[in-house]
């Protein structure tokens, strides 16, 4: 038996405002982060915290402390031409406060992450990804870097703290503390909240309105009360997971992998491969010939609930499942054969040896005033 003491968790700058609250907190790829929060004492609604949160984000507004997320910056006279070389999308179209997602692929097309790009300056970016990626991503970063001399890629995590207010009432409530106009979605600003510097950016991972803040990490407790204050809801990763997976948006590790490609993910969008980008020969080839399995949204046709790794009758396996709160029923995300992805087409998926009827659905799977 091994003497050594297991490695300790990291904890974001808002760990204190987790534990004040009561949160559950649990082990999140090596940080100790929020899954839920208990209701206030004399609160309305549902009692499960999940279902409390998830309806708050799309009724209202809901904050998740996200600074388990790395950030990477890139400058110099030859960063927008690594990023080129790096990420799937096309650089030219992100202007100066611009935002632009996109996927760092391998030379057979794998996916290594999903990452959202912030122009800061014209050549001045920063990139946001994954927790449990973030050290892989970098190296990457730093590699590819060797061959462009006019370009620095800096590990930037320690400097920012970072916060989503999501819901309908999100950007009303960070207006009300910002010296400026809010920026549009899928664009960022400097700007100041409450009195402090952050990098407002109009993105989300929720199928909702709102914005993700950068602030300093001395700064993230005061921000982070402020808004509570004014009316943002706590919410944790269980929350977050049912809100994306209801929106059809990926987890990496999950619904993106090494293991698979852009096109059969459905992310061929944001790959332009005239660009060049390291996988875009092989993302080119599939394209044109087409995938052999896609990546659908689906619906549980009565009772259970799909997870990670049951498989689909015919073929395929379920990546992502949970319990929609807003649409009442089992949904989820599964590759399946190309032949078998059109909407509408029904299937059966394998949950612990029993056989649960499903269908395929457009995605996103839910929409307002649907």
């Amino acid at each position: 038996m091994s003497s050594q003491a297991p490695p300790l968790l990291q904890r974001t700058p808002l760990f204190d405002c987790h534990q004040a609250a009561g949160a559950k907190l649990v082990d999140f790829a090596g940080w100790e982060m929020p899954v839920s929060y208990p209701a206030p004492r004399g609160a309305p609604g549902p009692s499960d915290p999940i279902v409390r949160e998830h309806m708050a984000v799309r009724e209202a507004c809901g904050i998740f402390d996200v600074s388990h997320m790395g950030q990477i910056e890139t400058s110099g006279p030859q960063a927008t031409e690594l990023l080129q070389r790096l990420l799937s999308n096309d650089l030219a179209l992100m202007p100066i406060g611009g935002a632009q997602y996109s996927l760092l692929c391998r030379e057979d097309g794998g996916v290594l992450d999903d990452l959202f790009t912030y122009r800061l300056d014209g050549d001045h970016y920063l990139t946001v990804t994954n927790a449990a990626n973030h050290a892989r991503d970098l190296a990457w970063f730093q590699e590819h870097a060797l061959q462009f001399s006019d370009a620095r890629v800096d590990d930037v995590i320690e400097r920012w703290a970072m916060l989503a207010v999501q819901g309908p009432r999100a950007r009303e409530i960070v207006q009300a503390i910002s010296n400026a106009p809010l920026p549009a979605r899928m664009h960022a600003a400097g700007q100041r909240l409450a009195g402090a510097q952050a990098l407002v950016c109009g993105t989300g991972y929720t199928g909702e309105d709102g914005v993700e803040v950068l602030c300093a990490p001395e700064d993230a407790p005061a921000l982070w009360g402020e808004l509570v204050r004014r009316g943002a809801t706590p919410a944790g990763l269980a929350a977050r997971d049912t809100l994306r997976l209801e929106a059809c948006f990926h987890l990496y590790g999950n619904d993106l992998s090494t293991e698979r490609g852009p096109i059969e993910a459905g992310l061929g969008w944001c790959c332009k491969e005239d660009t060049g980008f390291i996988g875009s020969e092989a993302v080119r080839a599939v394209r044109a010939a087409g995938p052999a399995q896609r990546l659908v949204a689906f619906a549980i046709d009565g009772p259970g609930i799909a997870r990670q790794g049951n498989p689909i009758v015919g073929g395929g396996e379920v990546t992502s499942g949970t319990l929609s709160p807003c649409l009442q029923c089992g949904v989820g995300l599964a590759y399946v054969p190309a032949e078998r992805s059109a909407t509408g087409t029904r299937l059966q998926v394998d949950v612990r040896g029993k056989m649960r009827p499903a269908v395929v659905k457009d995605k996103p799977l839910y929409r307002k005033g649907s």
